[in-house]
């Protein structure tokens, strides 16, 4: 998988092949989507649980020397999904070996979701599919360079931001230099676009909050000596509580208006809505937390949130969900550059940590059925 890797909604051959290898195990699979698969294991009761992987790649082009290093120029698994694939695929054997040993009393769904990179592939996915059974609680993982091998790391509440583009895009009126009253300027709208979104985050939402409203890049003008006629203003916002989202785009649509009254131009305010934060259900965490005492694997609890976006976040619109990142850092290989890097790896052993949590908890689901 780390030689082929595809970008999102192109997977065709990752779903090929996890397809190919649920087969060989006889495992029965839905594929709502084109790329993407939901397997499943049905249990006796009516109770069932779900685990999560996404699949698809990055448009980054490896660096590493290695020999599985990827055959397709300008796409890297560099967030570690085709080791989420691995861990999953890993623990549907574990899971079956288990089912011949003592029939499972839940029904066990395995999510192979497309598109988490681009396109929020788990909110496609949940509006095309109906599970037959609604599951009682959905689970992932996510590698984590920053951590050292066999750490898992998560917490309550928020875990990871939500993420939401913003774009502002200013017309005005073009005019020579020496006329320059004639005209209106999209300069002038863009430095007060500017000025009042670098105040936003200060007077606006609460200090104790944690929230970022980033500008990215911006331009205005087209010659020396004439008034610009266009602007442009894109960035992005980082929070954890859509109270807080919905000032910043309150804040930022009372900007939009209020730089028209002052420069006579127009401006067009685009929100792309991203993902939402990624909020761990409190009795899903704690089981999640359990379950890593009967492992080998030393559970930390982080204290702030990470500020990255991820559309796992969309399956507690489904079910009580909890996240958790396994740790890959490990200094004696090299292994220490980060997610979305073009050097991002990891010793393949540390996938069987995930497998072992996995595992323990649909042992402590099936306790609770």
């Amino acid at each position: 998988m780390h030689q082929h890797p595809e970008l999102s909604l192109q997977e065709f051959e990752t779903t090929a092949f996890i397809k190919k290898e649920l087969d060989k195990m006889g495992i029965a699979y839905d594929t709502p989507l084109e790329t993407g698969v939901v397997a499943y294991i049905k249990g006796t009761g009516d109770k069932s649980i779900a685990f999560r992987a996404d699949i698809d790649a990055l448009p980054i082009h490896e660096e590493n020397n290695v020999d599985y290093r990827s055959q397709v120029d300008n796409v890297m698994h560099a967030c570690g999904h085709d080791g989420h694939i691995t861990m999953l695929l890993a623990f549907v054997k574990q899971v079956k070996e288990l089912s011949k040993v003592s029939p499972l009393k839940s029904t066990v769904y395995f999510i192979f979701q497309p598109a988490e990179e681009t396109y929020g592939g788990a909110n496609i996915l949940l509006n095309q599919y109906q599970f037959d059974m609604t599951p009682s609680f959905v689970f992932g993982l996510h590698m984590m360079p920053d951590e050292k091998e066999g750490v898992i790391v998560s917490k309550p509440g928020p875990i990871t931001a939500s993420a939401t583009e913003y774009r502002f895009f200013v017309k005005g009126l073009s005019a020579h230099v020496a006329n320059k009253e004639q005209g209106h300027s999209a300069g002038e709208a863009l430095l007060a676009i500017l000025n009042q979104l670098s105040q936003l985050q200060q007077y606006h939402l609460a200090g104790l909050h944690q929230n970022i409203v980033h500008i990215g890049s911006f331009k205005s003008g087209e010659a020396i000596n004439t008034v610009p006629s266009n602007a442009y203003l894109e960035g992005t916002i980082r929070t954890y509580s859509q109270e807080d989202l919905d000032i910043v785009k309150e804040q930022m649509t009372k900007i939009k208006q209020a730089s028209e009254l002052l420069t006579n131009c127009s401006v067009d305010l685009v929100f792309a809505e991203g993902y939402p934060s990624t909020i761990n259900d409190m009795t899903a965490y704690d089981l999640m937390k359990d379950a890593s005492e009967d492992t080998s694997l030393t559970w930390v609890e982080k204290v702030e949130p990470y500020l990255f976006g991820e559309d796992f976040s969309f399956y507690q619109q489904l079910a009580p969900s909890s996240f958790a990142f396994l740790g890959c850092r490990n200094e004696d290989k090299g292994y220490v550059t980060g997610l979305h890097t073009s050097t991002l790896n990891f010793d393949e052993r540390v996938l069987e940590k995930g497998v072992e949590l996995y595992t323990s908890l649909l042992k402590r689901f099936e306790e609770t059925v």
